[in-house]
């Protein structure tokens, strides 16, 4: 199994956290928490699925998945190779101009955003490219010449920049008196900006500190409780994170 990561060239860099080459010659099933993060994928060999209720679905070639607040359980097939591009949070709206919020919760085809033709070469010159090397620079390439004159919006790169501080438990009409709006506007550019709304958004930062606070100490995550309704609305939003409870989870770290 190979998962290599790989800082983007400097001209990516504002917008994109990092590239990854996956690949795997055995075939696994495997779950893939929520993140704060866009991802495009590329496959040049080999083909992806995920299982939702049940029910198996095929992603094609090259895709993207948006934002999601709850676990999701992927397959591949044996020998897959890929190429995964790790946007920054408000990085993926310098390429898609379609609004980002209309991602959440899916895995779609490149092909609603891009055009074929210019994928189906990338996707060509991917399979026959020599080397990760080779692949990372044509993944470059292709994204560079995606970029739109679309601006950062400097009022949710400061909105982000809160959520995290608080580690995803500030309340959003705390977060819009911090940066002098109100909350309705601020929801409105989050979601085109980011990819989700602030409320979802901070619910997955916090969820990522549950889980890191777990890691750490194992029992020094009571803060958190006292931003959720009680122990049981906790414990429910827990599971639809990470596929178990807090306490199965802790067993899992002994």
């Amino acid at each position: 199994m190979k998962f290599e990561v790989h800082l983007p060239c400097n001209q990516l860099l504002p917008y994109v956290k990092h590239l990854i080459i996956s690949e795997n010659e055995n075939s696994v099933a495997y779950k893939v928490l929520p993140d704060t993060a866009l991802v495009i994928g590329f496959q040049y060999r080999g083909k992806l699925s995920y299982i939702d209720n049940g029910r198996e679905t095929l992603l094609a070639t090259s895709g993207i998945t948006g934002l999601r607040d709850s676990y999701r359980i992927f397959n591949n097939t044996a020998g897959i190779g890929s190429v995964l591009v790790v946007f920054r949070e408000n990085g993926a709206a310098r390429f898609i101009r379609a609004p980002l919020h209309e991602l959440f919760d899916e895995s779609l085809s490149l092909d609603h955003f891009f055009d074929r033709s210019t994928l189906s070469e990338i996707e060509e010159q991917l399979a026959l490219a020599a080397d990760d090397k080779a692949r990372i620079k044509l993944i470059e390439g292709f994204l560079i010449d995606q970029l739109n004159d679309r601006q950062p919006d400097i009022l949710i790169a400061h909105a982000l920049e809160h959520i995290h501080a608080s580690k995803g438990t500030i309340r959003i009409n705390e977060l819009a008196t911090l940066l002098n709006t109100s909350a309705s506007p601020l929801e409105k550019r989050f979601r085109q900006e980011v990819g989700a709304s602030p409320k979802k958004f901070s619910m997955i930062v916090r969820a990522q500190n549950v889980l890191a606070a777990m890691d750490n100490g194992k029992q020094h995550y009571s803060e958190y409780l006292s931003s959720y309704y009680d122990q049981a609305h906790f414990i429910k939003d827990f599971k639809k994170f990470a596929s178990i409870t807090p306490e199965q989870y802790l067993k899992t770290l002994k």
